[in-house]
């Protein structure tokens, strides 16, 4: 298992509160690792890789479509996007090289899958990564 995926295992899924995690290359448009069980379709890393290219406002108005739900976007700026459909939803961090994907299901606190999504945002982009 590489030093990335242990990351997520550790400080996302060990939360309780994330469901799924990935980590997407930026540059590649490609996964890099994800969670078991987590797959990540090349049009879902389009969508996603699209919602931070585009103007925030333009993808809080729009939505996301993420694993073929319709979701709605509650947060979209530079480096962060949350969006969420029902009791579900999605947390996307950007850093300098990643997009982190989280994800919570119902009986999860969504601040608690926001909260561990953006600090390991935070020490990723502190590592220049």
């Amino acid at each position: 298992m590489s030093h990335l995926q242990n990351l997520l295992l550790d400080t996302l899924l060990g939360t309780k509160h994330v469901e799924s995690a990935a980590l997407i290359k930026l540059q590649e448009r490609s996964l890099s690792v994800a969670s078991p069980g987590f797959s990540v379709m090349p049009s879902d890393v389009r969508t996603l890789v699209n919602g931070f290219a585009k103007n925030p406002l333009q993808t809080r108005r729009e939505g996301l479509y993420f694993k073929e739900k319709d979701y709605k976007c509650v947060r979209a700026d530079d480096y962060s996007l949350y969006a969420k459909n029902e009791n579900t939803g999605v947390v996307v961090v950007k850093t300098h090289l990643y997009l982190l994907v989280a994800t919570y299901t119902e009986g999860m606190y969504p601040s608690v899958c926001v909260e561990a999504t953006e600090k390991l945002g935070e020490y990723l982009r502190r590592k220049g990564n």
